[in-house]
């Protein structure tokens, strides 16, 4: 059995992307579901990168495809609440990278939820792995985490 993680803090973050609920995130059970929370990850990193020009998926040679993801639950988020998604970067390889990712709901400073995102580079065309080189490692580094 795994021992239940310590939820992150807003302040482990330098980097927020602001993601509102939609009335039509929340299920039965009167929370936004568990499934959402995969696509606030999604949208956190890759609208991060389209905005900051390091990736266009329709037109860049090289995409990222995504190979692992896990989440942590610790609170409930509902509507009409707005997501804070905090981004670092965990560890930066030759053709992968791992993201920290903790959601915040509202202006709290714990995470609601948090967890992994890694992702490959690869040649769009060919889906095969390329190293993360010049602009995108650059600004991967600048998220990057240096603590213990």
């Amino acid at each position: 059995m795994s021992q239940k993680a310590t939820p992150f803090a807003r302040s482990d973050f330098s980097l927020f992307r602001h993601i509102p609920t939609r009335w039509m995130d929340v299920d039965i059970y009167g929370h936004v579901n568990n499934v959402n929370y995969l696509s606030f990850f999604d949208t956190a990193v890759n609208g991060w990168l389209i905005e900051e020009g390091a990736l266009s998926p329709a037109t860049s040679d090289t995409v990222f495809l995504v190979v692992e993801t896990a989440c942590q639950y610790f609170a409930e988020v509902n509507f009409p609440d707005t997501v804070h998604a905090g981004i670092r970067v965990a560890r930066l390889g030759r053709s992968s990278v791992t993201y920290d990712i903790g959601l915040f709901r509202n202006e709290e400073t714990s995470a609601c939820a948090q967890g992994r995102f890694v992702h490959v580079q690869v040649e769009a065309a060919s889906r095969r792995p390329v190293e993360i080189s010049g602009r995108r490692r650059e600004l991967l580094e600048t998220i990057r985490f240096s603590g213990s």
